[in-house]
């Protein structure tokens, strides 16, 4: 079973776990294929056209990198929300940054490479501190 159809039927199972009606059959209707062509995507002997990951993805709330293994993460690394946070997080900081009289690094001017260097860095920050704060965000206050 390749990669792909083990997720499909892992997905499955942990929602038929939670509901029984999350059965072949049910999923096949959601997307739109026979069962037994869902049938053969879960056992890996068909692969499905990328319309029809993208229906499976939105079914199950994944993306279509976790269906096909290109990452573990079931959810994108961050939101459309997050992203344009982030983007004016980034853009307050370089006004910021831009707006001091006589910006240096132990007393020599700042280039423009080193400062798209430190944004980059702080971009790196801004992130990695997003995705730390998410595990003290009670899920009912994440955004989705």
């Amino acid at each position: 079973m390749n990669v792909l159809g083990q997720r499909l039927k892992s997905l499955r199972d942990d929602m038929k776990n939670e509901n029984s009606k999350f059965t072949q059959s049910f999923i096949a209707n959601l997307i739109g294929v026979a069962r037994t062509t869902y049938t053969a995507y879960e056992n890996g002997t068909k692969q499905p056209p990328m319309e029809t990951v993208n229906k499976i993805a939105d079914v199950f709330g994944v993306t279509t990198d976790y269906l096909y293994g290109r990452t573990d993460s079931k959810q994108p690394e961050f939101s459309s929300n997050e992203k344009k946070d982030i983007a004016k997080q980034m853009e307050k900081i370089r006004k910021d940054l831009e707006s001091q009289d006589g910006l240096s690094f132990y007393g020599e001017p700042l280039s423009e490479e080193a400062l798209e260097s430190l944004m980059e860095s702080m971009e790196y920050v801004v992130k990695q501190t997003k995705k730390i704060n998410r595990k003290y965000i009670p899920k009912k206050y994440r955004d989705k």
